[in-house]
Order: C-alpha cells, then sequence, then structure tokens
C-alpha cells in the first residue's frame, strides 16, 4: 500500500524558548521547522524593532532567511536584514511583472546595519503580509494539494475559511503584492495555499506562528493519508526492486559512468530510499517523471525533468544515447522559450537521474547540493503520490520553469565562488593518522570530497568526527579497511563511487614501520612489511585505476626517504617502500594513455602527529643514532637536514595536494622528497 504522509507534532518548548531575545526566538522556530520531518524547507521572517545604527531610533527591520540558506541548520547570521520602511517604499518603483529584476536589484538598498547576508527572492512575501511572523513552508502533504487538478477544493474541505488559495503567481515582487491583497479583509485566515508553490502561514509571535504551521501541515498529511489508505500509489507496482545488493552493485557501477559521460566538475549522490522504489516500480513512473517538477522550491534544485534509464539498458552505449536524447530536448526547451535577452543556455545535463527499481541518482557541484537536490526531488515523488490520490498531478508549467530557471543571473553570481579541487573526490588510505588527516584538511580546505579508510577504527572515527565538524558531514565519509585485504579495498572504493560517484584522487597513505637486523628480521616480519607497503599499495592501484580511468584523475603514494637512501636494521621497511617507489614508475606508464598520473610523495622524520613513532620505530631509530627517542630524536633529524628544518605532516600534506590538483598535470612518474633536505635521497 501507498507510503503515508508525515503528520507533524509540535516540538515547540516554552522552557528552552523563555531567555530567548526575538531574533533568537525566530532562529529557534526556524530550526524547528527546518529540522523537522514533513515541512520541505522555506524560509521564515519577524519584523522586529531595532536601534538604528546611524541614528539610535527605534525602526522596523525584517529579519527574513536569507538567499540559499537552509532552516535546519542556519544561524543568525542567515538571516537577511532590512529596513521595513524601505521595502515597503519600493513599491513606488514597481512596474510590471516584466521588470521583476529591477526589483530584485533594488533590495540592496534596503539593507539594514551592511548586513552581508543577500535577500532572497521571497522578500517581498514576507515584508507585504501585515502580520509581525510569517513562514513560508513547501511540505509535501500541502504541495499534494497544490499541484493537484482539485487541489482548491481539496483545500476548503480540509480547512473550510482558515486557508486561503491564490493561484499561481511567479515568486518575486508581485507575489508579495497579491499576497497582501489577498488576505485584505479576510479575517480569520491562519495561511494561504500558493497554487505549485507552497504555503504561507502568519502568527502574532513566534510560538503562535510556529503551531499553526505545524497545525496546518498536519490537516493536510492527515487529509491525504485517509485518502491513500488501502491504494497502492502511482497506479501499483509495475516492476519488483531490485534486492538491495544489486542496488549498491548498479549504483557502484553506473554513478561514475554517468559523472564521465556528463562531464568533470560533478559529485554524485545515490538513495534508494522506499519513496523513490515505489515511484521508479510504479506503473505511473515513467509519465509522472516527464511531467518534472510542482513547483519553483523543488524545479530550482532538480532541473526541468529527470532522465529515466531502464534496468536492463545501463551499458555505455546507451546510457551515453539516452544522455545526448536529454541534451538534445532540454535545447530545444531552451529555444523554444528564450527571448533575446535571457541568459545563455546553461548545463544541459539531468541533475536527476532514475532508474526503475534500482534507485535515485543526483548530482551537482558538490555533495551537499548533489544531496539536496535528490531529497527535493524526493520531496516531489511524494507531492505526485498525494496529487494522484485526489486528482491529476499538475506539475509546474513550462514557460513558467523556464522563466524562474532564467529569470536573473543575479543567483548565479550569489554562489560562493568554488574552490580549486570543488567536484573532486579524494580516497586516502591511512587515513586515521597523522599524515593522512593532514592530506584530508588540505583537500577538503580546496573544496574536495574526502573518503578516510584506515584499519584503526578508533583513529579512524576521531578523524571522521573531527573533519566533519569543520567540514560538514557531506563532505566526508570513513571505511574501516585493512590495506592488505583485497575484499576490503576493493569495497572502499564501492563505497566511493556510492557516495561520490567516482575518483579523482587516490592517496596510497596506510604504512607502518618495523626496525631489526637482517639477522633478526623474521619471515613473519618481512612478509608485514611487504604486505602493508608493497601488497596493500597494489591492492590500492589495482581497486583506484577503474575508477580513476573514468575521471583521469591523480594517484599518489607516499613513500619515504629510505626507498631512495639506504638505512640500517631496517631493510624489511626501506626495501618495501622501495618496491612501492618502482611500482608507481610502472603504473605511471599504466596511466598515462588514460589520463591518469600516479606520483610518489617521500617524507622523512614525520614525527609529530604520525602513528608509525607512536611505537617501537621511534625507540628503535633512537638507539640506532644514539640519542633519546624525545626531543634528542627530532633534534638529531633536525640536525641533520640540509636545511635544519622539522617536517610536519602538513608539509606532506602540501605536496599531496600538488600532485592531486592542476598545478601538476603535467607531471607522472615524478617524485617529491620532503625531508628538509637529504643528499642521499637526491633523485638526480
Amino acid at each position: 500500500m501507498a507510503i503515508p504522509f508525515n503528520v507533524p507534532a509540535p516540538l515547540w518548548s516554552d522552557a528552552e524558548a523563555a531567555s530567548l531575545a526575538p531574533e533568537e526566538l525566530l532562529l529557534y522556530r526556524s530550526r524547528l521547522i527546518g529540522g523537522g520531518p514533513g515541512f520541505g524547507g522555506g524560509n521564515t521572517s519577524a519584523k522586529l524593532a531595532m536601534a538604528d545604527p546611524l541614528t539610535g531610533e527605534s525602526v522596523q527591520v525584517l529579519w527574513v532567511g536569507g538567499s540559499g540558506g537552509d532552516l535546519g541548520s542556519m544561524k543568525l547570521d542567515g538571516f537577511a536584514t532590512l529596513y521595513l520602511d524601505k521595502l515597503w517604499r519600493l513599491e513606488r518603483l514597481w512596474r510590471d511583472a516584466e521588470h521583476e529584476n529591477e526589483m530584485a536589484g533594488a533590495l540592496p538598498h534596503c539593507i539594514f546595519n551592511l548586513n552581508p547576508r543577500a535577500a532572497g527572492i521571497d522578500t517581498a512575501l514576507h515584508a507585504y503580509l501585515p502580520f509581525a511572523h510569517v513562514d513560508h513552508v513547501h511540505p509535501d502533504a500541502v504541495i499534494a494539494l497544490a499541484a493537484c487538478s482539485n487541489g482548491r477544493q481539496a483545500v476548503e474541505e480540509i480547512y473550510g475559511r482558515e486557508v486561503g488559495w491564490l493561484a499561481w503567481q511567479r515568486p518575486g515582487f508581485e507575489l508579495g503584492l497579491r499576497l497582501r491583497d489577498a488576505v485584505a479583509g479576510q479575517a480569520g485566515l491562519k495561511g494561504i495555499v500558493i497554487e505549485n508553490h507552497g504555503l504561507v502561514v502568519w502568527g502574532a509571535d513566534s510560538r503562535s506562528c510556529y503551531l499553526n504551521t505545524v497545525e496546518l501541515v498536519a490537516r493536510a498529511a492527515r487529509y491525504l493519508n485517509d485518502k491513500l489508505e488501502g491504494r497502492p500509489a502511482f497506479g501499483g507496482e509495475a516492476v519488483a526492486p531490485a534486492s538491495a545488493a544489486e542496488r549498491a552493485g548498479i549504483a557502484a557501477d553506473l554513478m561514475p559512468r554517468l559523472r564521465r559521460l556528463m562531464g568533470s566538475g560533478r559529485i554524485g549522490h545515490f538513495s534508494d530510499d522506499a519513496e523513490t522504489l515505489e515511484f521508479t516500480c510504479s506503473r505511473d513512473f515513467e509519465p509522472l517523471a516527464a511531467l518534472g517538477a510542482p513547483c519553483p522550491v523543488h524545479f530550482r534544485r532538480t532541473g526541468i525533468a529527470p532522465l529515466v534509464l531502464a534496468p536492463q539498458k545501463l551499458d555505455d552505449s546507451r546510457v551515453a544515447h539516452a544522455l545526448d536524447r536529454y541534451r538534445r530536448n532540454y535545447k530545444i526547451y531552451y529555444e523554444r522559450n528564450a527571448g533575446p535577452d535571457d541568459p545563455p543556455m546553461r548545463d544541459a545535463n539531468p541533475v536527476i537521474v532514475l532508474v526503475s527499481g534500482v534507485g535515485r541518482f543526483a548530482f551537482g557541484p558538490d555533495k551537499t547540493t548533489a544531496r539536496l537536490a535528490g531529497e527535493f526531488f524526493g520531496n516531489a515523488i511524494n507531492a505526485m503520490r498525494g496529487a494522484t490520490a485526489i486528482g491529476r498531478y499538475v506539475a509546474l508549467a513550462e514557460r513558467e520553469a523556464f522563466r524562474i530557471e532564467y529569470w536573473t543571473e543575479a543567483a548565479p553570481k550569489r554562489m560562493p565562488g568554488s574552490k580549486a579541487l570543488t567536484g573532486r573526490v579524494a580516497v586516502i588510505t591511512g587515513g586515521g593518522g597523522g599524515i593522512g588527516r593532514a592530506i584530508a584538511v588540505k583537500l577538503l580546505e580546496a573544496g574536495a570530497s574526502v573518503m578516510l579508510a584506515d584499519i584503526d577504527v578508533e583513529a579512524l572515527e576521531s578523524a571522521r568526527t573531527e573533519l566533519c565538524s569543520v567540514y560538514g558531514r557531506d563532505a566526508v565519509r570513513a571505511v574501516a579497511c585493512d590495506v592488505t585485504d583485497e575484499r576490503q579495498v576493493q569495497t572502499v572504493f564501492d563505497a566511493v563511487a556510492r557516495e561520490y560517484g567516482g575518483l579523482d584522487i587516490a592517496v596510497a597513505g596506510a604504512g607502518l614501520a618495523t626496525a631489526a637486523t637482517i639477522e633478526q628480521t623474521s619471515l613473519a616480519l618481512w612478509e608485514k612489511n611487504y604486505d602493508v607497503l608493497a601488497k596493500g599499495y597494489f591492492l590500492t592501484a589495482r581497486a583506484a585505476f577503474p575508477l580513476l580511468k573514468q575521471a583521469g584523475g591523480s594517484l599518489v603514494f607516499i613513500g619515504a626517504k629510505n626507498a631512495l637512501a639506504a638505512i640500517p636494521d631496517a631493510a624489511a621497511y626501506a626495501s618495501s617502500k622501495a618496491a612501492a617507489v618502482h611500482l608507481a614508475r610502472c603504473l605511471a606508464l599504466e596511466g598515462a594513455p588514460f589520463g591518469i598520473r600516479v606520483n610518489v610523495v617521500n617524507p622523512d622524520a614525520v614525527l609529530r602527529g604520525s602513528h608509525i613513532w607512536t611505537g617501537s620505530w621511534r625507540a628503535e631509530r633512537a638507539r640506532v643514532h644514539g640519542v633519546d627517542a624525545g626531543e634528542g630524536l627530532e633534534a638529531h633529524y633536525r640536525a641533520r637536514s640540509l636545511l635544519k628544518r622539522d617536517v610536519l605532516p602538513e608539509d606532506i600534506a602540501e605536496a599531496v595536494y600538488f600532485f592531486a590538483g592542476d598545478a601538476s598535470s603535467k607531471s607522472t612518474g615524478n617524485i617529491i622528497n620532503v625531508d628538509a633536505g637529504n643528499v642521499q635521497a637526491f633523485t638526480r
């Protein structure tokens, strides 16, 4: 039977709210809405009395969710603040709907207290409604009503005269004026449903506004659940979903190929949640998918319509043909709607790809954008389910969709500039260690998405938690892995394909170090070194190569100074490192025809933060050099180097970053020694 809608319950706590300032209450309300299921995101506002920074006089300020904000995670700096009286005076400048761009350009002139947060397209919606507190949300249950041929009648049946209906109006300044006029003289209204758009709710204070929002969404959800009870969704099941293992395998195989065929610079996100499987396995799947998104908030994230693929037609030639057809159709859509003053055609590739019985693939410039696009299409699926339960699903009209997509170039200009590695994906083995963490930090700072792998589960989880707290949960993944285990290594690269859509950078950094004279070196000790430092690098490279072939990426081995310079009492360690370095040279030859670059970074004496120096290796090296294992060993290595400097994990990360990025695009088969200078290790 059909999946029911979530019925939200109020989560407001008077105890938590009691000590909050008015703007903090707005934030509290916003995060309750954004973090709770069933609301579908949106923006919130409050009209608050503030002291003018120039005059000290009390003025009315509109606090409203700024452009690009996320209600569930926003902070106070996520709100735009504008002089309310200036916003009201903007009506004098209003000409007509063809000049909406002028009004968007006027908003910066209304900014209060030099707030850098850009005001969004819904600012007028909040400003012109005569209520102190306003929520504008896009709950799946309400969007189902707003995108249904019988939506207006359903709204009247559910709410009576408590909620009004406003016919479709493109977001912008005119919508704010129309909403103001629609509520004038209608006492007792709690909100308005906007056709193919969403729900607007208000209240005298933050608490009453929030409770009104929860109540109205819950009533719509209960109404639709009654209609769905006992009946299949989308005409019933046409095909059975593939097993979980089959879906995971298809995703790991298909995602990198889609990414290659659509071009570089994008990250993927895969989901096979129950809603997506119900939809993609149904009889009505393809005709409904072709209609596209129901409202602007979905459309802006998901594009005009998804690409639909059949699970039996996922070979490269047929996928490439389907993508070519999609791009041709997008070009026709653009040419059919574009006028002489519209911006040039944008990326014609699909944002969403649906595979019957398998799941939903979403793509974007980074993981967060891709994930949100996928989630918004999940919201669209829910809206389709509800709409088809009470009538006919009505998507956003093509002309209106085009006008929203191309209405102004202001939105793209507000997006933060991409970083050097934005859209690229990295795997780092040994990612829980000091050098691995430092490499991850460097790549994450440059915009990459990173998958960490390490045999030390505790260190791995510590690194993941630390990095997620700084760079966000979307940018970092972690998988426990023993690099000497063929199956575990393959699991890492299958996981990165599913999680991010492919691979651009692979760093083989898992390591160990042992010390023993040749006579004291047991076969087990010899094999342990070669298992991790030669076999482990081989397994990592072999698993990485098929994905790197798709992207033409970079493979970096973390070697050692001792791969080039002889060392006493550590033949197993040094010779296995030498084997890894020569393996990299061989792989540089194999990878070059596919655009894969293979290079080596050779550290030396990275004592701080490196796991190999926390065990017996440190004591053994101190014994060999005749110094104490503390400051004495560090001083010894400093003095031994030509530059008389310590080598830190961050120094190794800088060298890896060079090989990972475009600055080394013409370098392969090379070695960078990061050892503060050691004559024995000179490569020429």
